[in-house]
């Protein structure tokens, strides 16, 4: 099935959600509309049966450029820092914090704001022709999708401040080194390598997977206020309390809790 934008494709099978960026002629590079159209397509996953999701770009060139120059060079500072930055944020965000595990699939070059979309993943498969890099302050513009944030927490401070500020560009091997990647397969490889390793997700407890992703993500800080709280909600509505105070309303009484009775 395609998004509202017919460049991004989501495919639902066996329990794998497959999100395909499909503008190959533009180096799959995001332009306003597909970074609209990325936020409703992770809802989507999130509300499925998907156990695990695999995220991926059309042809072998670009696993994607990152933002699209010619749609954020001509807006004003203030649109730029509103909407263009923003946006990108809450689509990046959404998918980093998706329930289920996330695999990029890099079958091209991760470039820019394409190596922080690859951040948002929890595991990264490179093909071996793969470069991976910052290339925003050769552009007299700042890495501006988590790309001094969401990255240094991922990859650690040191290989950010290569690639942003020295402006080092690395091979799928060095990247493995790095710990920008996690696995470097042949050119061609990488899907049918990401599948398997769905599937080994998918044999582990789904529930226990879930929760565990979500802890590791508090630990580092990518949404740790949304976790504490979801957890805590999730004990709260499964309690016998809960039960006791939606009856109570709706009987229009005072709830007695724990057994006993404030009277």
């Amino acid at each position: 099935m395609r998004g509202a934008d017919s460049r991004l494709e989501l495919k639902l099978e066996g329990g794998i959600a497959t999100l395909t960026i499909r503008r190959p002629e533009k180096l799959n590079a995001l332009d306003a509309e597909m970074v609209a159209g990325l936020l409703p397509l992770c809802r989507e996953i999130e509300r499925s049966a998907a156990r695990v999701a695999i995220l991926t770009g059309e042809g072998a060139k670009a696993f994607s450029a990152g933002g699209d120059i010619a749609a954020w060079s001509g807006q004003a500072p203030e649109a730029f820092a509103r909407h263009w930055v923003r946006d990108g944020h809450a689509a990046f965000d959404a998918l980093a914090r998706l329930a289920q595990p996330v695999i990029a699939v890099l079958n091209g070059h991760a470039l820019g704001g394409g190596l922080e979309l690859a951040a948002c993943a929890d595991y990264r498969i490179a093909e071996a022709h793969v470069r991976l890099g910052q290339p925003e302050t050769g552009l007299g513009i700042i890495p501006g999708w988590s790309g001094t944030q969401r990255a240094v927490r991922r990859f650690g401070p040191q290989v950010v401040r290569r690639m942003a500020l020295m402006g080092e560009v690395f091979t799928a091997e060095e990247g493995l080194a790095l710990g920008l990647v996690d696995r470097v397969v042949p050119t061609g490889a990488g899907m049918a390598e990401a599948e398997s390793v769905a599937r080994g997700v998918m044999a582990r407890g789904g529930q226990a997977t879930e929760l565990t992703k979500m802890l590791i993500n508090a630990a580092e800080g990518e949404e740790t206020e949304r976790v504490l709280e979801a957890l805590a909600g999730a004990v709260a509505a499964a309690s016998a309390e809960l039960q006791e105070g939606l009856e109570a309303f709706r009987e229009k009484r005072k709830p007695v809790f724990g057994g006993g009775s404030d009277e």
